[in-house]
């Protein structure tokens, strides 16, 4: 009985089947809200920018891109008319800006609207719409409080920056002038005439003109105005740079300006930065040039990049600085080399040689950088030992090795004391006849020596 209980409700349930079709319940399908107007076509509001947008809801923030979508349309409906006296107008004729970057600055982005609204939303099972207005007495009021806000900024940052020049500090100065024309970034395109100075101008653009002054009235000037290097300063020389600034009123000695300086070196172009100290000056010492450069010259430069703060956008700054005018001084390198007197001792296996030696080469190579040779010693500044001698290194199998050790020494002529000695040692020939393989490795020295010699040589007088 316990049994026939349990299985009591599944017999019931049979049972009221029995004889009946099998009724299945329908699926009811929500209604879909009515699609709104706006959703269709755009409404007109006057007195209002409109922005629709929309998301599929496939995507994990369908309300955030719904939102992005309809501010961006909202901020396609500003129109921003460009000033033909304005700063844009002119960098764009010029085109400092590429066709992206300017269309940004035209046009608001969704993180500078404020003050809009939402009106309505709606929704079906895939799509995600929404729809904002925007007053446009609302934006305008703001745009005015906010351009109004830029220009007292603007003209507090123009001011501090020319206290700061006037006290021979252009690196603040600049900074300060540059971040008054960024503070204006929202209405470059726009007329914003004020009064400065007793006068109406252009606010933007007279800072602008402001920051290429500037940089133009920068004066560099060089002492000595030729750089010569010889044998009697160890091709080594100082140079003083002054640095002023010039605004009509009589220069003006500028402090902490950062420098750049560049030469042609015996390991490459060499680089340095300097900052000017409290009078105005850089000191620089010009050492180890390489001889046979192109361009034999010192360049110095006010390096302005070191004036723009690194938290600054790059593109935006670059735009603005790329057409200044960036002071530099070439100062030209006289190079005199010494000239030198050669005794060279060079055997092959014990018998000498002469044009098949390395004597010829070194020879070459430093009448190719400048040096020149003598016959008497009483002519020369340097005295060059040069000693160069193979030595059997073996045979097999019908092959023949030879090694050849080459040394070579500098001395001052006057005082006797080595400036520079160098060689190879170990240089390996192989060839048919312990002959060839000694000229064999006379050849394999050549390329290291014409590499080491000359550099080596600079390098040693500083």
């Amino acid at each position: 009985m316990r049994h026939l209980f349990r299985f009591l409700p599944v017999l019931l349930l049979l049972a009221c089947r029995g004889g009946k079709g099998t009724v299945s319940t329908p699926v009811v399908e929500q209604p879909t809200a009515q699609r709104p107007a706006w959703v269709g076509a755009r409404p007109v509001a006057d007195g209002y920018y409109i922005g629709i947008g929309m998301a599929n809801k496939n995507r994990p923030d369908v309300l955030e891109t719904a939102k992005k979508n309809a501010l961006n349309d909202l901020a396609s409906e500003i129109s921003v008319k460009v000033e033909g006296n304005s700063l844009l107008y002119t960098l764009d004729r010029k085109n400092q800006f590429d066709e992206s970057f300017t269309s940004s600055i035209r046009t608001s982005s969704n993180e500078q609207l404020e003050g809009f609204e939402l009106v309505e939303s709606w929704e079906d099972p895939n799509e995600y719409w929404t729809y904002y207005r925007l007053s446009k007495a609302e934006h305008a009021r703001i745009k005015a409080e906010k351009k109004a806000g830029a220009i007292r900024n603007a003209l507090d940052l123009h001011a501090r920056s020319k206290q700061s020049i006037g006290a021979g500090d252009l690196r603040t100065a600049f900074d300060q002038e540059l971040r008054a024309l960024v503070a204006m970034k929202d209405h470059w395109g726009e007329n914003d005439a004020v009064e400065l100075d007793g006068r109406q101008v252009q606010l933007v653009n007279e800072l602008y003109a402001e920051l290429q002054a500037l940089t133009s009235n920068v004066r560099l000037s060089v002492l000595p105005e030729r750089c010569e290097l010889d044998f009697g300063n160890g091709f080594k020389r100082e140079l003083l740079i002054n640095a002023t600034y010039a605004n009509g009123k009589g220069g003006r000695d500028l402090v902490q300006l950062p420098l750049f300086i560049s030469y042609p070196g015996t390991g490459g172009k060499v680089t340095e930065m300097r900052n000017t100290d409290t009078e105005g000056r850089a000191r620089t010492a010009v050492q180890r040039v390489d001889p046979s450069a192109e361009k034999l010259e010192v360049l110095v430069r006010f390096h302005l990049d070191e004036l723009v703060g690194r938290e600054m956008d790059r593109t935006l700054v670059n735009a603005l600085v790329n057409g200044l005018t960036v002071p530099e001084v070439h100062v030209p390198i006289d190079m005199r080399m010494p000239r030198v007197l050669m005794r060279a001792k060079e055997t092959n296996l014990g018998v000498p040689v002469t044009d098949a030696g390395v004597a010829l080469v070194v020879r070459e190579e430093l009448t190719s950088k400048g040096f020149r040779f003598v016959e008497r010693e009483s002519d020369a500044d340097l005295l060059l030992e040069l000693n160069a001698h193979t030595r059997q290194g073996g045979e097999s199998q019908g092959f023949h090795t030879a090694f050849v050790d080459v040394s070579y020494t500098f001395r001052d002529r006057r005082t006797q004391e080595m400036v520079f000695q160098g060689g190879k040692q170990g240089v390996k020939g192989v060839q048919l006849t312990y002959e060839k393989a000694g000229l064999e490795s006379f050849k394999k020295a050549i390329p290291d020596i014409r590499k080491d010699l000359v550099p080596g040589i600079m390098n040693a007088f500083n």
